[in-house]
């Protein structure tokens, strides 16, 4: 549930010309992964990583030859609960150690549209790889009004199986299906 989310929506936009693939990195303090699931009928329970970083080679011209690649610890996860934060690093669920990454690369990236593009890649959570498609899609692509360089947008979504990741504890009371949306900023890497 975690990193599928992040990144790999942002590599495949389709954008205007440009005659390679170009290096973007993530704006880590406007990237976003947030997912939810739902707790016994109840209600809706959320959660996010923030911070992390990644890499997006852009092909304007031919957005499919773009790619993705994103990588985070499990323990960033923020939850909003300390608790609950506990109880997802403990052997109910993830049993995440102090260095457990969770990892999406593209494998492939299908345009869909003017702006919009499904990004396939290998998501590793919870030492399980399974292949993803996250429905991308780009949100504005310009000179960066502060940073004076090319920035790009774009928001992703997904829906993964937790039991896909061995970590489908209480299902299906608590629901094994998570949704994720992602939105990230990325600069034009120097």
């Amino acid at each position: 549930m975690k990193q599928f989310f992040l990144t790999a929506a942002i590599a495949a936009a389709p954008l205007a010309a440009s005659a390679e693939a170009v290096p973007y990195a993530l704006d880590a303090s406007h990237s976003q992964i947030v997912f939810s699931y739902n707790h016994l009928g109840y209600s809706t329970t959320y959660g996010m990583f923030s911070g992390f970083e990644g890499e997006i080679s852009w092909d304007k011209e031919d957005p499919a030859a773009s790619s993705v690649s994103v990588s985070f610890p499990v323990r960033s996860m923020l939850t909003g609960w300390e608790g609950r934060f506990q109880h997802f690093m403990s052997e109910d669920f993830f049993g995440a150690g102090e260095d457990e990454m969770v990892t999406f690369t593209s494998t492939g990236i299908e345009v869909t549209g003017e702006k919009t593009a499904n990004i396939t890649g290998d998501l590793t959570l919870n030492g399980v790889t399974k292949s993803v498609v996250l429905e991308a899609s780009l949100n504005q692509e310009m000179e960066h009004p502060m940073a004076k360089k090319p920035w790009a947008g774009f928001d992703a979504t997904t829906t993964l199986l937790r039991s896909d990741y061995n970590v489908g504890n209480f299902a299906p009371f608590v629901s094994d299906e998570v949704k994720v949306m992602i939105s990230v900023e990325a600069m034009k890497a120097e």
